[in-house]
């Protein structure tokens, strides 16, 4: 599907070449953006339409085009393209998830490619046509599982086939990368298909419980022709034959959608104090000493204000944990082939925990606010929250986490997102 054309600035010849002005004024944009789509998020959510709209507004504002690696005068570091995250998702977790998704597999030429200079070819044709990248790559596992897509070698190519669950703008992506195993050599590679080829379709998601403008759904390959310059690189079978900078590419997704989730319980938290404001006073009662109303506004409320310190206190910490993830792995990204060979491990441990704990304050802080606020559309932050955590179970963190600090596992195992 091609990109909609857009009055934004081209990124790739954008005059403004200094990387912190570049992250400023994106910040601005993105904080532009949340607000827009803040003022109509509820009957969004009620409609659960694909979302042509929202993309829309995320291609006018520049977004999918400013967040690819970074790359001279177009691109962000690691740390910004999550910052914006963040901030959209506390306005719209949808459209956060749908953006987190295209951040992390933007990167995906610099996790499977061989050629730097095709990476950045590509990162450079996705700044400049603002590209919208979704798709899913298992990660490797220990018992060397793959993927249900399959490729027929041609003289020149691949043929794909196969059926795949993608989470996010099945409908509106402009590429989608997915893992495919090689029918004749058993390889498992990592290809981009333009969604719009022939015998590509898409089968959207109906009726999610949350997450509803994400975008989710099937998409189906029947005799798919893959170019060579689609085949983005080799995706190693188990995690003891990763290479250390391919290794940071689930962590590196996972950590994206921990911006997600803390995005949620800010916005919840945020949300529900806004209307707590402006909720009426009663009366008091007849005979009620002097300044007892007052006594009972939200702001003077012992009890209300004992249980948002609780929730701002969880959600603040969630943040702590999940900034230190965000700065470990992006000097671990910097670093690209170069990482040290046992700094993956470690960065997987962090992540780990940071989705731990930013999965267990989401769920308590929209929980809490539904008993806090009587908000028309609060509940959606908490049906957000439920399936967005609902991928990896806490315990299979928490075992990844123990596995690492016990035994200092070189290779922790992934999941595919």
């Amino acid at each position: 599907m091609p990109a909609t054309a857009t009055t934004a600035p081209d990124p790739a010849t954008d005059p403004a070449t200094d990387p912190a002005g570049r992250a400023r004024h994106l910040l601005r944009t993105a904080r532009e953006v949340a607000d827009d789509l803040a003022a109509d998020a509820v009957p969004r959510d009620r409609a659960g339409l694909p979302p042509t709209d929202e993309v829309a507004r995320l291609r006018e504002a520049g977004l999918p085009a400013a967040l690819v690696p970074p790359g001279g005068t177009y691109g962000v570091d690691w740390r910004t393209g999550c910052a914006v995250v963040r901030e959209i998702a506390t306005a719209d977790s949808s459209v956060g998830e749908l953006l987190a998704r295209h951040w992390a597999h933007t990167w995906s030429g610099r996790f499977y490619g061989t050629a730097t200079h095709r990476a950045t070819a590509l990162e450079r044709d996705t700044a400049r046509e603002q590209w919208l990248w979704a798709g899913t790559v298992h990660g490797a596992a220990p018992d060397g599982g793959g993927p249900g897509l399959t490729l027929t070698p041609l003289d020149s190519g691949h043929l794909l086939n196969g059926r795949v669950a993608v989470d996010t703008a099945v409908t509106v992506a402009d590429q989608i990368v997915v893992d495919a195993v090689c029918a004749v050599t058993g390889d498992l590679l990592v290809v981009r298909v333009p969604p719009g080829r022939p015998g590509v379709s898409v089968e959207p998601a109906s009726d999610r419980l949350g997450q509803r403008v994400a975008g989710a759904g099937d998409v189906v390959f029947d005799r798919v022709t893959v170019a060579p310059a689609q085949v983005l690189g080799p995706r190693p079978h188990d995690t003891e034959s990763t290479p250390p900078h391919t290794a940071l590419a689930d962590p590196a997704l996972r950590l994206a959608l921990c911006h997600v989730g803390l995005g949620i319980a800010e916005g919840a938290l945020a949300e529900a104090r806004d209307t707590g404001r402006h909720a009426p006073v009663p009366r008091p009662a007849a005979g009620a000493p002097a300044g007892a109303a007052h006594d009972r506004l939200p702001a003077k409320d012992p009890d209300l204000l004992l249980a948002y310190g609780e929730l701002a206190s969880a959600a603040r910490t969630a943040a702590v944990l999940v900034e230190r993830a965000t700065e470990t792995m992006a000097r671990a990204l910097e670093a690209g082939p170069q990482v040290d060979p046992e700094e993956p491990a470690d960065v997987a441990a962090l992540v780990a925990t940071a989705e731990t704990v930013t999965a267990r304050a989401a769920l308590h802080v929209t929980t809490r606010v539904l008993e806090l606020a009587d908000t028309p559309g609060l509940d959606r932050f908490w049906r957000n929250a439920r399936v967005l955590t609902a991928h990896r179970s806490t315990a299979h963190r928490l075992r990844d986490i123990g596995e690492h600090y016990l035994n200092g596992t070189h290779r922790l195992a992934a999941a595919g997102r």
